[in-house]
């Protein structure tokens, strides 16, 4: 029989849903949450420098390089106006969500509630569950065809069980960006009822229409509990690198040590000092790779013109309200692969009410001559008014 934690785990669609679109070179991949976009040059020659190297083949610092944690600490600073101490306050994770399941084992009791937002990242929902906590969904809405945090619920929703939220900002996978009335109600219940936030920061400067970072950690009486996890996979394109971080407050990091080297040790040794070039590069290619991928995103939902699209505002993806179009997000995305091929995540176990009725679009992983295709590949299906 199957163990108590895993009986609300289920699938995420993206596997499925890859294992098909990878068959065909045709198919126009709309479900992948990547980029083509490369990693910075100088970081894959650092790489390659520090492959067979005795100081990268190795079990330590399980925490990571210490130049690596001061590389995040400089970013931090630069970022929050905050000094964390690279020795006592930042963790070198196996990639960002490693750093999540670390973080969650040392901050929360089984059966305590974890705040989400509806939809989210399912990674992070079944985290929590892995860690012993029980995920609540506190719906997004849609306005003038862009997302905002149901307050009134969000604020109800904050019970005695309630230990933590976990907030990505810009949200996977609906791109949601965190207005300043929403940190504000967010700041105020973590304050006044003693919550954690765990921040997913992978995506943090992934923004468009001129909107810029606002930092939890700036927010008054929040750097005390306030959980960083971040990575380089997004901003800087080097996902297979696998390094992440989590930077927070010492009174809690000793225990994300412990959770982090019980669970995998130390992160890749081979990837971190390529990691640690890209972070201290003045730009890493972060400017070019916004500007190319804002244009995807507006030939995307130039091509979806008509469409029940949610207009993101950051991140790599979009979604499509399935439901609206008289479908389930399940058959709607059958249809655009059966139909035209193109390939799209139904959000099904993303949350809750509002994420079962979408599908998921992502615009940074196929260059702009493949998205211009779209338009002519949906009129094959019956999605199109």
């Amino acid at each position: 029989m199957r163990p108590s934690r895993m009986m609300r785990v289920v699938g995420f669609n993206v596997d499925r849903v890859v294992s098909d679109a990878t068959m065909d070179p045709e198919v126009l991949r709309l479900d992948n949450f990547g980029t083509d976009l490369a990693p910075p040059p100088e970081a894959v020659a650092a790489t390659r420098e520090a492959v067979g190297t005795n100081e990268a083949n190795s079990y330590t610092p399980f925490t990571g390089a210490s130049s690596l944690r001061q590389a995040v600490a400089q970013r931090l600073k630069k970022q929050c106006n905050l000094s964390y101490d690279p020795d006592r306050q930042i963790v070198i994770t196996a990639g960002g969500t490693q750093g999540l399941i670390s973080a969650l084992l040392a901050i929360i009791e089984p059966g305590d509630e974890v705040l989400l937002t509806d939809p989210t990242y399912a990674g992070m929902i079944h985290r929590v569950t892995f860690a012993g906590g029980v995920p609540m969904f506190v719906p997004m809405k849609v306005v003038d065809r862009r997302w905002r945090l149901d307050l009134d619920m969000l604020r109800a929703m904050v019970t005695s069980r309630t230990r933590a939220m976990v907030l990505s900002n810009p949200n996977m996978p609906a791109g949601h960006v965190l207005s300043e009335a929403e940190w504000m109600a967010i700041r105020e219940l973590c304050v006044t009822r003693n919550l954690w936030l765990l921040y997913d920061a992978a995506l943090e400067h992934v923004l468009y229409d001129g909107l810029t970072l606002r930092h939890p950690a700036t927010l008054t009486g929040m750097p005390e509990r306030t959980l960083i996890v971040g990575s380089i996979s997004k901003e800087y394109r080097m996902i297979g690198w696998r390094i992440g971080w989590i930077a927070g407050p010492p009174k809690v990091m000793a225990d994300v040590f412990y959770t982090h080297s019980y669970l995998v040790i130390a992160p890749p040794g081979i990837a971190q000092k390529g990691a640690e070039v890209a972070l201290r590069a003045e730009d890493g290619g972060v400017s070019a790779a916004l500007v190319e991928w804002k244009k995807r995103r507006d030939l995307v939902l130039e091509q979806l013109e008509g469409l029940p699209i949610v207009i993101p505002e950051g991140g790599w993806s979009m979604l499509l309200d399935a439901h609206a179009l008289g479908y389930s997000a399940t058959d709607a995305a059958s249809i655009l692969m059966s139909q035209a091929k193109v390939a799209a995540t139904p959000m099904t176990n993303w949350g809750s009410s509002v994420a079962e009725r979408y599908i998921r679009l992502v615009f940074s992983y196929e260059p702009q001559e493949r998205l211009k295709l779209l338009r002519e590949r949906l009129r094959r299906t019956s999605l199109l008014p």
